[in-house]
Parts: C-alpha cells; structure tokens; sequence
C-alpha cells in the first residue's frame, strides 16, 4: 500500500470530512459505503454567456465500487440521488468522482 492510498483511506474515514452512503447498483444489493461531498458550483461558457449551476458529486473510491454506472442509486441521509454521465477517476485510479441529480 503506498502514501497516497493510506491517505485517502484516512480522509474517507474521517468523519468531518466524509459521511456514510447507501451504493445500489442498476437492480443490484445495497452497500454501504463512504463519500467525500462535493457540492461546488459550475460555470459553463454558451456562446458569449456564461452559465452558473450549482452542482451535486461525491467522491467514492473504487476498493468499495468497482464500476459505478449512470442510473446507480445513492443515498445519504435519506436523500436519495442518482447518476448521471460517466463517472471519472482520479489519476491514481483510486477514487471515482460522480455527477449525481436528486432521484
């Protein structure tokens, strides 16, 4: 195990920082699972206008899901959310950042 997955591994169990989740994959059994929230805006060029958005990602790390899929369910809290477009990950190949809409 190198550094940079020890330290992933100690943000994602601390508790300021991440929170539990419920993964549910397209038909598939629930799991329980931690998330980084990241609820930054986006600003999107149209044209000459530029759009603001808030958005809704969290970060999971593929050692707890392996391959998440637009439709996945998530839930935090009892908010419930699904996923939209591709998931990407991180250089490292360790943590999936996924754009979710409320389900």
């Amino acid at each position: 195990m190198n550094a940079f997955t020890i330290g992933m591994d100690a943000l994602f169990a601390d508790d300021n920082i991440a929170m539990d989740a419920i993964y549910t994959a397209g038909g598939g059994t629930p799991v329980l699972v931690r998330v980084v929230a990241r609820r930054a805006d986006s600003i999107t060029g149209f044209g000459e206008a530029k759009l603001w958005s808030e958005t809704q990602r969290f970060d999971l790390r593929v050692s707890e899901v392996a391959t998440p899929r637009p439709g996945d369910r998530l839930e935090i809290g009892g908010e419930a959310f699904l996923i939209q477009g591709e998931p990407v990950r991180d250089a490292e190949r360790l943590i999936w950042t996924i754009d979710v809409h409320p389900a």
